[in-house]
């Protein structure tokens, strides 16, 4: 496969088809943005892209409206992500198209995004797709992510690229377990430079980091261009190199938008994901 980014529909006047077309959706292999942060081959992690979207709506057989929310859990053990104006794009066209049921438009979704995802690859896998009825919107919780806050820390920011040299490690100590947060993550589109809001969670064995210096080079995210799965790959390789941790986990939720957040989680170890729960400013 040989898309790339700038050949999606990013940043450019799209049409919205509302009747269903699966063609619509634009994966874009993993492996180009893989190979600059140091993964030849086999990622040296685990983990899913917990995907929420939020404005999912089809006809019924007498062309009734009906709405959902949509969780949709995609390995990242997949050759592709699914670029997010075209996963918009997609459930758009599902607006005008009568349907038998809930089950039908599930069973479609897990068949489109799946081939989009595996596309490419010697042995296709699925994606998980859980669809939420509006009698069970009320159940949705909000909850932050649990940690100790980073952002408490009084700390100058002068770096706004990534900057991994900022991550340091007590390598002469015992190791410690810790799980620490901030709500200051920020990037931008890889293509359009529009701003990406997010919190991140570390979850760690090892050397004790840094947190000052953690603090500072999340912060330098800021003016980073770079699609949410690629962030969250770059933070955890840039941890893993850096502080050489015995266990590592980095999971992202990042704010809407066009209905969709879109939650990367990368772990060392194979680890049980945790149920996709909105933030608040989510």
């Amino acid at each position: 496969m040989t898309n790339t980014p700038e050949q999606s529909q990013l940043g450019k006047a799209s049409a919205y088809t509302d009747q269903y077309d699966p063609t619509l959706l634009f994966p874009i292999p993993r492996a180009g943005k893989r190979a600059e942060i140091g993964i030849a081959d086999v990622p040296p992690f685990f983990g899913a892209d917990l995907w929420t979207a939020f404005e999912v709506s089809w006809l019924n057989l007498r062309g009734k409206p009906q709405v959902a929310l949509v969780h949709f859990t995609i390995p990242c053990e997949s050759p592709n992500i699914v670029e997010s104006k075209s996963f918009k794009l997609y459930l758009n066209s599902f607006n005008n198209t009568r349907f038998g049921d809930a089950s039908e438009v599930q069973a479609r979704l897990r068949a489109d995004i799946s081939e989009a995802v595996w596309r490419g690859a010697p042995h296709p896998a699925t994606v998980g797709v859980k669809l939420i009825a509006p009698e069970l919107f009320d159940q949705e919780p909000v909850h932050e992510l649990d940690g100790l806050s980073l952002d408490r820390l009084d700390v100058e920011c002068t770096r706004y690229q990534p900057a991994p040299d900022l991550l340091k490690a007590q390598f002469d100590e015992a190791p410690v377990t810790e799980v620490l947060t901030s709500n200051l993550l920020k990037s931008n589109c890889l293509v359009t430079g529009q701003p990406d809001w997010g919190s991140v969670q570390i979850r760690y064995t090892g050397p004790q980091i840094d947190q000052e210096g953690l603090l500072q080079y999340i912060v330098s995210f800021r003016n980073h261009n770079e699609f949410h799965e690629q962030c969250v790959e770059r933070i955890f390789m840039d941890l893993w190199t850096h502080c050489k941790p015995i266990k590592l986990m980095v999971y992202a939720r990042y704010t809407r938008r066009g209905g969709l957040d879109i939650n990367p989680l990368r772990t060392s170890h194979p680890h049980a994901l945790p149920a996709n729960v909105r933030t608040a400013r989510q």
